[in-house]
């Protein structure tokens, strides 16, 4: 009778295991689909779909061939008016790369110096240019682009190209600044002591220590001082001259009526925002990887 009743628990403790382990897969299933609805996670996803909705509305009515916005039909037309009737555009275009790439390499290249001397040498004033090398962050653009206009008029600077060119560096050096400060904070000084006991000079310390170790805050500010050339208007239409970058053409077109065609150079710039991006990464990663 002993034997019959060790035999039948036996038997309910082997069948309650699958039970027991049943319920707790349940209790880790509704965990996931807890975190998965999570206020944060509904956050996230309202957020992205408020930033990439506009994104693909635009793509989506590059390809209609009406100008209403009414979709009546696919079509590649605007594509064809942009690539082969659109020279005033890839023009502003040219001269928004010439003023985005060279305001960034010398918002990068002052900033960067900046950040390091700032942060690893101590010097009178210091503490006064740090402060006041964040102004152009909080300042409105609107005083931005008037002080620089009062500034180039003052020293009889004739307003074009080279003046956007000066803006743009201005305004861009304080974002490089900050990026590139906080890689040199979370910079690894010994590295620098054991370069200098190896019997490098201060000018190669720099250039085959602390540049490729910094080189990923150096590419980011690079890459936002770029993005924040292309897409500037305000102070670029104070200080432009004549010339016509991208923001200002576009502005103009607006003025009197708004065309498909810039749906379709929206699409391309992200296409090539895209790739470049993707190549910057894969760069970024095999570089830090070498390094």
């Amino acid at each position: 009778m002993e034997f019959l009743i060790s035999v039948i628990i036996s038997i309910l403790r082997k069948n309650s295991k699958p039970k027991a382990e049943n319920s707790r897969h349940a209790k880790r299933s509704w965990k996931k689909r807890a975190e998965l609805f999570s206020f944060s996670n509904t956050l996230l996803f309202l957020s992205l779909l408020f930033l990439f909705i506009p994104l693909f509305v635009i793509i989506f009515f590059s390809f209609n061939e009406s100008k209403s916005s009414t979709f009546t039909r696919f079509s590649f037309v605007w594509y064809e008016e942009l690539f082969l009737h659109s020279s005033r555009l890839w023009l502003s275009l040219f001269y928004s790369a010439i003023v985005a790439f060279f305001s960034a390499l010398l918002a990068t290249i002052l900033g960067s110096l900046a950040a390091i001397g700032i942060n690893w040498y101590k010097f009178l004033g210091r503490n006064y240019i740090k402060t006041t090398s964040f102004l152009p962050m909080v300042l409105p653009e609107v005083i931005m682009g008037v002080s620089l206009l009062i500034f180039l008029s003052g020293i009889h600077m004739n307003l074009g190209l080279v003046t956007i060119i000066i803006a743009h560096t201005t305004f861009c050096l304080p974002f490089v600044f900050l990026m590139v400060s906080a890689r040199v904070d979370e910079f690894d000084y010994s590295i620098i002591e054991a370069s200098r006991d190896l019997g490098a000079t201060e000018k190669e310390t720099l250039w085959l220590v602390i540049i490729p170790a910094i080189m990923p805050g150096i590419m980011s500010g690079f890459m936002m001082s770029i993005t924040m050339s292309i897409e500037d208007f305000v102070i670029t239409s104070l200080v432009n001259g004549n010339v016509e970058t991208l923001p200002i053409y576009v502005y103009n077109m607006i003025r009197h009526g708004v065309s498909p065609v810039i749906n379709s150079l929206s699409f391309v710039l992200i296409l090539i925002i895209c790739l470049i991006a993707f190549a910057l990464r894969k760069g970024l990663k095999s570089f830090a990887a070498g390094h």
